[in-house]
């Protein structure tokens, strides 16, 4: 498993934890999910262009 596989994997469950979805995130609103996504956005780039 590369590295870059390992990173999406954990943003990706990052992500789901951090969904408004859950009791315990509603009151966050969308900013964590938003910021996670795109971090998630940035490494899947970074991933396609072979920098990671």
């Amino acid at each position: 498993m590369s590295l870059g596989t390992l990173i999406i994997i954990i943003l990706i469950a990052i992500l789901f934890a951090v969904s408004p979805r859950w009791g315990y995130s509603q009151s966050w609103g969308y900013g964590p999910s938003g910021i996670v996504g795109t971090m998630l956005v940035i490494v899947l780039i970074l991933l396609l262009l072979g920098r990671i």
